[in-house]
């Protein structure tokens, strides 16, 4: 699929970028991978990890997807963008709002507009289960620009650029989660836990990263794809992380939730089931055509993926394995 291709990673010194393009150099031969990011010490840092004597289809753009110019000419040849950048973390986007809309939405229009324009073929973006019934300003940000996504197709006119989205859960390790901070407080003895009830999904970065690669071969266009992926109370994976420790009950913080959805009982009517995933269909008909997921089930109507009612479970001894991997 992705063998002589030009990929385009946005906001690719990140965790997931990082974890991508190590698993495509792995598994494929691309003509180049560009990582387009704003962090100039990211990117040298990486080159390091993946030297030009090695990987000679690397490429580092220095950019930021709140500039459309700078898009335009990051964006010629491109095949495929995968779309990763984001201002993700929730505190920060409470306080400083106006640049989480400039990144997460104001980005989302430049990268559409110019991937249309450049005859980029696919364009995959990540989500969030924060964006599913959002109370935050980055679950906000983050379903806007889902949609901007998802309506990108209706942009297309004649050219032949499609859109979809992933979304899934909080990622095992990955920056800023609470795993890497649990774990740098296993030595206060003392684990401060928002609320015992707490529930979360989880999904490992190679997961995520695998999941995106497979969305990005099977999609038509206008999909939205959310992995079938495990929950585990936060008490379960504080005591996994460190049953030594003691718990302290420091109440839930603004734009929290106590469990997360990842498809709300609105958006069944639109959703199908499948083996190891769902689909959210668009509500565009003039686009439905391409849907022919014979093998998809509609879900019931009532049904509601939450964190909470999930029928998948990561045990104690699992979460150990993972962060053990890492």
């Amino acid at each position: 699929m992705l063998n002589d291709k030009i990929i385009l990673i946005t906001g690719g010194t990140g965790s997931f970028g990082k974890k991508c393009a190590a698993i495509i150099l792995k598994k494929y031969k691309p003509k180049k991978i560009i990582i387009f990011s704003r962090d100039e010490l990211k990117q040298f840092e990486m080159a390091q990890q993946f030297p030009d004597s090695k990987y000679d289809c690397m490429r580092y753009f220095i950019g930021d997807v709140r500039d459309k110019e700078r898009l335009y000419r990051a964006f010629q040849g491109v095949d495929i963008v995968i779309h990763a950048a984001a201002l993700k973390q929730v505190p920060a986007a409470e306080y400083n709002p106006f640049e989480a809309v400039k990144t997460n939405i104001l980005g989302a229009q430049n990268v559409i507009n110019v991937a249309i324009d450049q005859g980029v073929k696919k364009v995959i973006a990540l989500s969030t289960d924060k964006a599913a019934n959002p109370i935050n300003l980055y679950g906000a940000t983050k379903l806007c620009s889902d949609k901007l996504f998802i309506a990108g197709n209706s942009y297309v006119g004649r050219d032949d650029t499609i859109f979809s989205v992933v979304r899934y859960g909080n990622v095992v390790g990955s920056r800023g989660s609470v795993i890497p901070f649990f774990l740098e407080q296993k030595d206060t003895g003392v684990l401060p836990i928002t609320d015992p009830r707490m529930t979360r999904f989880w999904i490992t970065l190679e997961q995520g990263v695998n999941f995106v690669l497979d969305c990005l071969e099977r999609m038509v266009g206008g999909e939205l794809f959310i992995p079938k992926i495990p929950s585990m109370n936060i008490m379960d994976l504080a005591k996994a992380i460190a049953p030594e420790c003691k718990a302290k009950i420091i109440g839930i913080r603004p734009g929290e939730k106590l469990h997360e959805v990842m498809i709300s009982r609105d958006d069944a009517r639109k959703t199908l089931e499948f083996e190891n995933y769902y689909i959210m269909r668009p509500d565009f008909r003039f686009f439905g055509h391409r849907f022919n997921h014979d093998d998809g089930n509609p879900v019931p109507e009532d049904f509601e993926y939450n964190s909470e009612t999930n029928t998948l479970w990561l045990t104690a001894e699992e979460l150990r394995e993972i962060i053990e991997e890492l």
